[in-house]
């Protein structure tokens, strides 16, 4: 049995802002909050997230997820209704989370850190291409819209085209 730690003990806050910053801020909807106070203390810990995340690959993750929670919510709300799911979709915002963390994580220190930050970098995105050939493969891809993939991946592929040509000749 694990021991729960403590709940935070809390600490009162008081300021002074703007009108129009209060009206907003009580006509804001914030998940799990219903008064302004509930409000700042569910803002504050995702700003908190959001500087961690600066440091962080992991909580740079999970705060560009908090940030598609809302596109994510959405697009479960619309495959509930329709029964209609896009894989495609699904597999660009994972992709997208992730660059976006690894460039917020990041801060290079030196010409070194900055080469293997542009791997990583060109890794993802290598494999965010991949990932969009994959879909292209079939005739149809797992899609809102079964030919988006291969209607985009024309000018891509004859930009690849030369590469294969030059890497094959390298080959022989």
């Amino acid at each position: 049995m694990t021991a729960s730690s403590p709940p935070p003990t809390m600490e009162p806050l008081s300021a002074r802002i703007p009108s129009d910053l209060y009206l907003w801020l009580a006509q804001l909807q914030v998940d799990g909050a219903t008064t302004n106070s509930d409000k700042l203390r569910v803002l504050l810990g995702q700003l908190k997230r959001q500087h961690d995340g600066a440091f962080d690959y992991v909580a740079a993750h999970a705060w560009t997820r908090d940030l598609t929670a809302r596109l994510r919510e959405a697009l479960v709300r619309i495959e509930s209704e329709t029964g209609h799911h896009s894989e495609v979709v699904s597999l660009l915002l994972d992709h997208f989370v992730a660059a976006l963390a690894l460039a917020i994580s990041q801060a290079p220190a030196d010409a070194d850190d900055a080469r293997k930050f542009e791997e990583a970098l060109v890794r993802r995105a290598a494999t965010l291409c991949e990932t969009l050939l994959r879909q292209g493969t079939p005739l149809t891809a797992a899609a809102y819209d079964p030919q988006v993939v291969r209607r985009h991946l024309g000018p891509t592929l004859a930009l690849a085209h030369p590469l294969q040509a030059t890497s094959s000749s390298k080959g022989s």
